[in-house]
């Protein structure tokens, strides 16, 4: 087709938006095919966004996540660079009926939550970090990982409520809820957030605060993307020195001294002190190896808190005095990037020897039982906090949805190497998880039947009761009055 023909036949698609394509009824709409809706989006926004189609570097760092079962090959990649552009992009896609994913970090393990064979919108353009001295606040765009973070931060010697492993993006983890090792001082993310720059779906743009909106504002404390997409957080600022801590890895002998030592360690009741245990399964030793990274919120601990972990013979350990992000960047409790992996999680009340050997079982069940699925390993990780570690806000949040129960998060850690395999790992997660705590109850921790599920950490397919609670009827109210028409309906994610 000549070049004159070629243009001519681009125009005339882009003038037809809601007769060309596929019909699909849905709110008595027509869906456009993706690709004359990505010439729209490219006609429609400024200079200050971009669009990107396959065979460009920018496509592939759009779609790329941090898990490579999480990525998908979308029709094009959309990189906003104003608020106004994200909302011509929402309207667009409303108006179309298109799929579209949004990825901020893209650390989730889901496929189709931030992914999409639709348009795939970026948000790396959205990479402020802004520290306000005088109301000790920090303006975060959604497009950052918190490594970007603390580094930019660590000159002013103040942090955020952020992630505790690498690659972790703000945007999923703060409208997901976020654990951090400073939670047991403040609590977390969802608790810390003073406002929210929202594109709802109608494409306008809003500043949503207690004051503003609390519906709203509550909703997005937990809510993930149901309600348009955030263009900025602003976020409570927090002193930050050096800190201390790091990793111990230790072999199967050591299992009962680390039972031991974070019994010993529940015990602690100073808020600057966190801790990480478990269990993982080498698939090339056939090993189990015992797990603790350990956080002081100072340079140096006080005496005596870590004292039983201390006293393991390690196989290897780096437990220090460092900065933050050096702890973060070196935390081993994470997957291998470009790898497959699934979470999964389940709430969790008190770590005890039943629930120790209970999860030393579990390593070596499915360590071995998935030794031939291409497996590259299986963890298993206990998330030691205070019990009043949701006392910090008296606000409702979204998640957790009750705050009276001490659950701790706790997660299933999968990783391995072949897409032939991953119905497999998933039907494992499922079942391992069901056993743990159907296990926790029958050793007389009922409560856990009553916590939620961290939906950051939840495997798709988890029903949203499990993580919302008795907040599930009102943001649903909630997600009717502000998406009507359900334009984050053709998104992935947990949707009201």
């Amino acid at each position: 087709m000549g070049t004159r023909l070629w243009k001519a036949a681009v125009t005339a698609i882009c003038s037809l938006p809601l007769v060309f394509g596929t019909i699909i009824a849905d709110n008595n709409r027509r869906a456009v095919l993706p690709d004359a809706v990505c010439i729209q989006i490219s006609k429609a926004i400024s200079s200050a966004s971009g669009v990107f189609h396959p065979g460009d570097p920018l496509y592939d760092k759009g779609i790329f996540h941090y898990a490579i079962s999480s990525s998908q090959n979308a029709t094009c990649v959309v990189e906003p660079g104003t608020p106004a552009d994200v909302g011509k992009i929402l309207t667009i896609l409303g108006r179309t009926r298109t799929p579209f994913a949004v990825k901020g970090g893209g650390h989730i393990a889901n496929q189709g939550f931030s992914s999409t064979t639709g348009v795939q919108i970026a948000m790396f353009r959205f990479s402020e970090v802004n520290y306000h001295r005088a109301s000790q606040t920090i303006d975060l765009g959604p497009g950052l990982i918190w490594d970007d973070v603390y580094a930019a931060l660590q000159p002013f010697g103040v942090t955020a409520i952020g992630g505790r492993v690498t690659g972790v993006g703000v945007a999923g983890f703060t409208l997901g809820g976020g654990y951090s090792y400073k939670t047991n001082q403040f609590g977390l993310a969802v608790d810390n957030v003073i406002s929210y720059q929202l594109v709802k779906p109608d494409g306008k743009v809003v500043e949503v605060t207690q004051a503003s909106d609390p519906e709203l504002f509550f909703g997005l404390k937990g809510g993930h993307n149901n309600f348009g997409i955030v263009t900025r957080f602003t976020v409570r600022a927090f002193p930050q020195t050096q800190v201390w801590g790091g990793s111990i890895v230790s072999d199967a002998s050591t299992v009962d001294a680390l039972t031991a030592a974070t019994l010993a360690f529940q015990t602690n009741t100073d808020p600057k002190a966190a801790a990480i245990i478990g269990f993982s399964w080498d698939p090339t030793s056939s090993q189990l190896t015992a797990l603790a990274f350990l956080f002081y919120d100072a340079p140096t601990p006080p005496p005596g808190i870590f004292d039983g972990f201390l006293d393991i013979q390690p196989l290897s350990s780096d437990v220090g005095t460092r900065d933050y992000l050096n702890l973060i960047q070196s935390a081993p409790l994470n997957a291998t990037q470009g790898t497959r992996f699934a979470y999964n999680a389940l709430p969790m009340l008190n770590f005890t020897p039943g629930i120790s050997q209970l999860l030393v079982n579990e390593t070596v069940f499915w360590g071995k039982a998935l030794a031939n699925k291409s497996e590259i390993s299986v963890a298993y990780l206990a998330e030691l906090f205070l019990p009043n570690i949701y006392s910090h806000n008296t606000d409702k949040t979204a998640y957790p949805p009750v705050r009276t129960i001490p659950f701790k998060p706790f997660m299933l850690d999968y990783n391995w190497a072949s897409e032939e395999f991953d119905k497999d790992w998933h039907d494992a997660a499922v079942a391992s998880s069901a056993h743990i705590r159907n296990a926790a109850v029958a050793q007389g921790q009922t409560d856990v039947l009553r916590s939620p599920v961290y939906p950051n950490y939840a495997l798709a397919g988890t029903p949203l009761k499990e993580m919302y609670g008795d907040n599930l009827p009102a943001l649903r109210v909630l997600k009717a009055r502000v998406d009507p028409d359900n334009v984050m309906g053709l998104t992935g994610g947990w949707k009201f």
